[in-house]
């Protein structure tokens, strides 16, 4: 007669890197679906099978979590950005930085959604504002470069990352929902209005009415 074999706990024992990990992952999906503020340490702890102390142990509580999450988010957004950088054209070097928001954004819906809410009042981690002003800041160089040719001021070129970034981003807030067209025809467009509305820049532009007081 063979003795019974132990029961096996159904819990899986983890490293604590792996741990770390566990409870990143769990917590980004609930941020994305949720939001910072309707998601709770208890249910993140819940979900990974652990107390609460252990959530603590690993990143002080809920905000430092919040913090990591979108830490990692900035980072492959920012990195994917400046890797598809890689023609020498202005024109082809537009396409590529749409051509990179949206493929960041197509593949990391739920990174994405957590970038555009607001940051918890007194986070550290910044807004999507700040965000998409680091992205811009990343391209400004492309349209300075291409204003020096076009005889325009290349000072203006920070204000004016500034404001393609902020098309594609919000575009693709759109799109992350619809998801039509096509990305590279998303692509396209957002390329169309902004190249042919660079192309036609006045060096000094002016309102055509007075601006009410």
């Amino acid at each position: 007669m063979t003795e019974p074999k132990p029961r096996r706990s159904g819990r899986i024992r983890m490293t604590s890197a792996e741990r770390r990990e566990q409870l990143i992952t769990i917590a980004r999906g609930l941020f994305a679906q949720k939001g910072y503020e309707a998601t709770s340490v208890e249910e993140i702890a819940h979900r990974a099978e652990v107390s609460k102390p252990v959530v603590y142990e690993h990143f002080g509580g809920k905000e430092g979590l919040y913090a990591v999450v979108v830490d990692r988010e900035v980072r492959a957004l920012l990195d994917g950005v400046t890797g598809a950088l890689t023609a020498g054209r202005a024109h082809e070097l537009v396409e590529q930085a749409a051509l990179a928001l949206l493929d960041y954004i197509e593949n990391n819906a739920d990174g994405f959604r957590i970038l555009v809410r607001d940051s918890p009042v007194g986070s550290a981690t910044g807004s999507f504002i700040s965000i998409l002003s680091d992205v811009a800041t990343r391209v400004e160089h492309i349209l300075a470069e291409e204003f020096k040719r076009r005889g325009l001021e290349p000072r203006n070129a920070p204000m004016y990352a500034q404001m393609l970034v902020g098309m594609v981003a919000l575009t693709g807030q759109w799109w992350l929902d619809a998801r039509k067209p096509k990305k590279p025809d998303v692509a396209a467009h957002l390329v169309n209005l902004a190249w042919n509305g660079l192309s036609g820049l006045e060096a000094k532009p002016t309102l055509s009415t007075r601006p009410h007081k």
